[in-house]
């Protein structure tokens, strides 16, 4: 019997422990959804995610100032180029990334905000726990608030705030860690032609994060 409460109040205090900031996995896939505070822009994407070649893939279909739009973007960090690929046509406009690369987690300095419970804590499997920051957005530009899982620090939702479209939230579901495909983070065998890069500014999703030097 004095197993089992030393083995309870283990549990409970390793339950109480305050959640630090984390690392979410380096390679992840799913799905995610964006939308603006004045309702400008709306965007649901299929991602792949790769910290370790610091590599995004965005299959995204959205709207944006009530123009529809669907695009498939390649962005290569560590190169600074993004790929706009069109399978249909075999086309591939190469274009300057000018941002640099934000892993998902949560960075050391950001604040904790709180712990809570997504869902039920009436019964196992009923609920999901989650631990919510705030931190500084790159460069000191904003604020952002964040929410990623206890366990596994996998994304749940992320606000911040832009000058444009004010209020931006993403929200992250069908997440797995992995990717299945991984040839899918490299240029298609189309893409090399495109060797000219054009200064034109990129639609929809980022349209928000490309900026001029």
């Amino acid at each position: 019997m004095k197993i089992f409460v030393a083995l309870a109040c283990l549990l409970a205090g390793c339950l109480a422990q305050r959640p630090h900031p984390c690392e979410s996995p380096p390679l992840l896939s799913g799905a995610l959804t964006a939308s603006t505070q004045n309702e400008k822009l709306w965007v649901y994407a299929k991602y792949l995610y790769d910290a370790l070649g610091q590599r995004m893939r965005l299959f995204e279909f959205g709207n944006l100032d009530n123009q529809t739009f669907t695009y498939d973007f390649l962005l290569l960090y560590k190169e600074h180029v993004m790929y706009e690929i069109n399978h249909h046509n075999r086309t591939c406009k190469k274009i300057p990334l000018k941002v640099d690369f934000q892993p998902l987690g949560i960075s050391k300095d950001a604040s904790l905000l709180g712990q809570v419970i997504v869902g039920s804590s009436s019964g196992p499997g009923q609920g999901l726990l989650v631990n919510t920051w705030i931190g500084d957005l790159p460069n000191k530009e904003g604020k952002y608030m964040s929410t990623v899982t206890e366990f596994g620090c996998i994304p749940v939702s992320v606000a911040f705030q832009t000058k444009q479209y004010g209020w931006m939230v993403f929200s992250y579901f069908n997440n797995i860690i992995g990717i299945s495909d991984p040839g899918l983070l490299n240029p298609p065998s189309f893409c090399p032609s495109a060797d000219a890069s054009t200064d034109e500014e990129p639609i929809g999703f980022f349209s928000l994060f490309h900026r001029k030097n």
